[in-house]
């Protein structure tokens, strides 16, 4: 069928080069609308339903919220987990689905779940649907600055919340525009208790007066002097007069009583859960820029940057847009590393092509499939509209070798037909001819080439989706170059190879690989059982390495910054919280290596942000490597940072922001590293985690240990004598409205100013609840009109509990965070797990893993049974085109000596075994298979031809068929291993953006290609030998003599 193809091709070479002309255009028109991204959206797929229950307790949240809603979600379809958040006065809700879940149909049907149990939560408590956005999708931040200190603080944070996040909204794929950091204006109500009690008033009072002073309505429209008028009463509250001068009765002596006679009104800032910082110079309000589900990145990124310019022009003079984060940059890094990449691979191609074949025109048949196979590769890649990103070409960096190698057996075959030509031959018919021959070996090699990542698209998870876009784009180039091969590359080489074909022994270096060649081969022959000693030897030396590899989940992906996350303890206030975030902010800066600093501690105002106000959040802004001191590399950085910034009470721990989020978001754990601790009872899990952060402290290889202080919160109790309550006829709904209104404060209403909204806020004033003894003077208006202290029916008590508590699947856990030293993360977790072995788990409770060693185990399992059943595919391929289960094993063969110098490379660059460098080694045994196929088909060649009208084969005939056939895959095959090494050699010396991930999918390719070829041209021809000696009569085996006449 192959040959049919080729002949076909051979045929119709207008309509080939016509469609090679058509996926010329039609890739450069792919390459132009490809999205372009950093990496692949590794996040899962999630829905928020954010809760907000004002003034409420953590365990009031988690009883009357987050549980309710915890368990009704348990039971939509296709969900993988759900994570609940009850923190003070909010309740987080993230409900995680499985794999290929469509985003949308999972929102709709959380809403469907919540119209259920919306009956069993409190009144007046609303569950909300989070941003349409996945867990990267904090694209873009920004900061406000004031550098000459010219306007109040909440002055910024109205021009955020009423102007630039209005503005930048409507930009094509932001979800939301998130508000952090700086004051809120707030009308503030002080009402005086005393003052209220000796008129008889109520807060209720209080409330009731000022919603009803606060409308404004229209009355219709009517017609005067031929016009028409609307009409309209407007009662908006405008200014603190206003507020002052609310009625709220008459008092005993028939005086219109006020607000203002019994309550101080002001304006000041609403009580706040995040404050930022940057470069260590104070409060700096921001946005954050949530990108929508499935959008572009960089294009959302560079719309932003756009319209911030525009809105420049329209801030008050001296106010200032700083950049803190932008995603735009690191994509334009990591993709521009890889195309710069691309075109060093493809200019060593093209050097090696002309080295070995001295002729120009034959190279530029090699040369010209290459670019149309990656132009094939894009357009496929951008008509799914699945983003250019790292991975995705780097499937195309690792393929680069094996694409052109179907073109350089191809052409050098030709070369070799040319040569031995008789004069006035028929040039297309040598083509075909020549072609034919190789042509079917090579399809079914690429074929298998592309079989052998199945094992890739067949991951799951996060590994899956990092992987899966590399694998797809090398399986497209990888299936564009076959489809090449066989139609397009035998229509240039009748085009181009012409003219004077210069022998190979004209070329001085492929003399010196020849010569060298026969004679290890003849040696080989002549002493069989050595030289497969010697390749069983060097197969047995892989086992030290592979054991002392270590491994890991995956390797670092740095990111151009760099994401400070420490943990202080959880009864921290705000103000002692901002503090430190400057504190930290200021030390950080000072490292020469750091551009810019911007931090945050608790939670912006987004459901994708449930974080309490003991978590920082630190995006360090690096300047350009080659501006840092010589020699420094970023784990040396984060050394010195870490050194940097010791503080008392403080945890440090250390990411990037886009990994840390996926982390966050597909195992709920901050570090890389986490144990889980759950059971039925929040103060037994505490102790738990207690104990094995202690354990974990003296696990070598631990940089720091934190369990998660989940009872270390403060809490002033006010616990009901209702014996006493009753004697007053005092209810438990009263106590609750003074606990909550007057003590807490309250948003009674809202003033409208023009764009602008502010809440109104009452409550008492702070000498009357800045302590226990002043808030048990409190008076309580009864029913019946008389006054009781809230200290004569409740008593006052200070205890510790909860200040954020966390669940998931609906069971309350508490999460232990680890910073490691090394990259070994299985070797850690073997010596932490015979720590944790120590400590005695009560009936109920358990600890497990989480974060990236979870994810190893689960991409450890699938591989474990993906490869043999992907060896197992590719021997029945195999079988299909040589129809011999002996020949199907001879190929094989070639796959544990491959794998040698992958192993020692790896070992010897102090790699750990990754999914990375899984890949790599799946992406070598491909190349190793083909490189089986052609040298079996170079040997059964020369056999063929020593039988071809000879009488029955001789076994000293046969051993000169054996080495010349071998003999005739030098040039060839040295053409691939200089092209695949040459061309991952620039991704190996790369140090730009995802340089720690190509390197570890290169380092097996590397190593396995200074190995796979000799064994292959040796090991190989000598099972051949064995095999094929039954076919042949015994005679001696040549001496010296006979050796040198063996040379063709």
């Amino acid at each position: 069928m192959i040959e049919q193809v080729i002949a076909w091709s051979l045929r119709h070479r207008a309509i080939v080069l016509l469609c090679a002309v058509a996926i010329t255009v039609l890739g450069v028109q792919g390459v132009r609308g490809l999205a372009l991204d950093a990496i692949p959206d590794l996040s899962e797929v999630q829905v928020i339903v954010q809760t907000s229950y004002p003034g409420q307790p953590p365990q009031s949240v988690e009883d009357q919220v987050s549980y309710p809603l915890a368990s009704a979600m348990l039971a939509v379809p296709a969900i993988s987990a759900v994570r609940g958040f009850s923190m003070f006065g909010e309740s987080y809700l993230y409900v995680i689905f499985r794999e290929g879940t469509d985003p949308y149909w999972a929102r709709s049907r959380v809403l469907e779940y919540l119209t259920q149990i919306a009956s069993r939560l409190p009144a007046g408590v609303a569950p909300m649907l989070g941003p349409d956005a996945s867990g990267v999708g904090w694209v873009f931040e920004y900061a406000l600055v004031d550098r000459q200190h010219r306007y109040d603080p909440d002055r910024l944070r109205a021009l955020q919340d009423f102007f630039l996040k209005l503005e930048l909204q409507s930009v094509p794929g932001v979800a939301e525009v998130a508000s952090v950091g700086g004051l809120a204006r707030q009308f503030q109500i002080e009402a005086d208790p005393a003052r209220l009690a000796g008129y008889g008033l109520g807060l209720e009072r209080v409330v009731r007066a000022v919603q009803d002073s606060n409308i404004s309505s229209g009355g219709s429209a009517l017609e005067m002097g031929r016009a028409e008028y609307m009409v309209r009463a407007q009662g908006y509250l405008a200014d603190l007069e206003d507020f002052r001068n609310i009625p709220l009765g008459v008092d005993a002596h028939n005086q219109p009583l006020r607000l203002g006679d019994v309550a101080r009104v002001q304006i000041g800032a609403e009580a706040r859960r995040g404050v930022t910082d940057l470069d260590g110079l104070g409060e700096a309000p921001g946005g954050i820029v949530v990108m929508r589900h499935g959008e572009n990145a960089l294009a959302v990124a560079e719309q932003v940057k756009a319209r911030l310019e525009i809105l420049r022009r329209s801030l008050p003079p001296g106010v200032e847009i700083v950049i803190t984060y932008d995603r735009s940059g690191l994509i334009r890094g990591a993709v521009g590393t890889l195309y710069r990449r691309l075109i060093e691979e493809s200019l060593v191609v093209a050097l090696v092509c002309g080295a070995f074949l001295l002729h120009l025109r034959s190279a530029l048949v090699i040369i010209v499939t290459l670019p149309l196979g990656i132009l094939a590769a894009l357009a496929v890649l951008a008509a799914q509209g699945t983003s250019a990103n790292l991975m995705s070409l780097g499937g195309i960096a690792i393929a680069i070798g094996a694409m052109v190698d179907a073109a350089i057996v191809m052409v050098e075959n030709l070369h070799k037909r040319l040569e031995s030509a008789a004069a006035g031959f028929d040039r297309w018919e040598i083509v075909r001819r020549s072609a034919s021959e190789v042509g079917p070996a090579l399809f079914f090699s690429l074929l298998v080439i592309t079989v052998s990542f199945l094992p890739v698209f067949a991951l799951t998870g996060q590994e899956g989706r990092l992987f899966r876009p590399l694998a797809s784009t090398k399986t497209y180039a990888m299936a564009a170059s076959a489809l090449l091969a066989v139609t397009l590359t035998p229509v240039l080489m009748g085009y181009l190879v012409r003219g004077r074909i210069a022998p190979e022994r004209a070329n001085a270096l492929h003399r010196v690989l020849h010569a060298a060649y026969q004679r290890t081969l003849v040696a080989a022959l002549r002493r069989p059982g050595w030289a497969l000693g010697v390749a069983a030897l060097g197969l047995a030396s892989a086992a030290w390495p592979l054991w002392h590899l270590g491994s890991e989940f995956m390797p670092p992906l740095y990111e151009d910054s760099i994401l400070y996350m420490p943990t202080t303890l959880p009864s921290i206030s705000v103000d002692e919280a901002a503090r430190m975030l400057q504190v930290t902010d200021r030390l950080v800066r000072e490292l020469p290596e750091v551009e810019q600093v911007y931090g945050k501690a608790g939670r912006a105002q987004t459901a994708t942000d449930p974080a309490p106000l003991s978590m920082f959040e630190t995006v360090i802004l690096l300047k350009p490597q080659d501006q840092w001191p010589a020699g420094e590399s970023v784990e040396q950085l984060v050394d010195k940072l870490d050194r940097q910034v010791q503080l008392p009470g403080i945890t440090n721990g250390w990411g990037y922001p886009i990994r840390t989020r996926i982390d966050m978001l597909a195992s709920g754990i901050r570090t890389p590293l986490g144990l889980k601790v759950s059971g039925p009872d929040l103060a037994v899990i505490a102790e738990l985690a207690q104990k094995v952060e202690s354990a974990l402290r003296g696990v070598p290889g631990t940089r720091s240990a934190f369990a998660e202080r989940i009872a270390g919160g403060r809490y002033l109790d006010i616990d009901l004598d209702r014996r006493r309550a009753a004697r007053y006829a005092v209810t438990m709904a009263e106590v609750q409205g003074v606990v909550q209104g007057a003590i807490g404060g309250e948003n009674i209403a809202s003033v409208i100013s023009g764009r602008e909204r502010y809440s109104v806020n009452l409550r008492y004033p702070r000498s009357w609840r800045d302590s226990a003894q002043s808030i048990a003077q409190i008076p309580i208006v009864t029913a019946s009109g008389d006054k009781v202290r809230l200290g004569d029916i409740a008593r006052l008590v200070l205890r510790d509990g909860a200040t954020e508590i966390k669940s998931e699947n609906a069971q309350l856990v508490d999460y232990v965070y680890l910073n490691l030293d090394t990259s070994d993360l299985g070797g850690y977790v073997a010596l932490a797990d015979r720590a944790l072995a120590r400590i005695d788990l009560p009936p109920g409770y358990t600890i497990s893993w989480s974060g990236q060693y979870e994810q190893m185990q689960h991409a450890r399992e699938r591989l474990a049974w993906l490869v043999p059943a992907t060896i197992g595919l590719a021997a029945l391929l195999l079988y299909g085109h040589f129809r011999s289960w002996e020949r199907v094993a001879l190929v094989l063969l070639c796959l544990p000596f491959s794998l040698i110098g992958g192993v020692w490379l790896v070992y010897a660059l102090d790699y750990r075994l990754s999914v990375a460098v899984a890949v790599g080694f799946i992406a070598l045994a491909g190349v190793a298979t083909e490189f089986g196929v052609v040298m079996l088909l170079y040997l059964d060649q020369a056999r063929a031809q020593a039988r071809r009208g000879a009488a029955p084969m001789r076994r000293f005939a046969h051993f000169r068929a054996l080495i010349r056939g071998a003999s005739s895959r030098v040039r060839p095959k040295a053409m691939t291993v200089a092209v695949i090494v040459g061309g991952l050699l620039p991704v190996m010396a790369g140090q730009g953006l995802g340089s720690d991930v190509m390197k570890r999918i290169a380092a097996p390719l590397v190593g396995g290609m200074l190995t796979a070829p000799l064994l292959s041209m040796i090991v190989l021809p000598l099972i051949y030998e064995w095999w094929q000696r039954r076919h042949i009569e015994r005679v001696s085996v040549p001496g010296a003599g006979g050796v040198q006449s063996l040379r063709p």
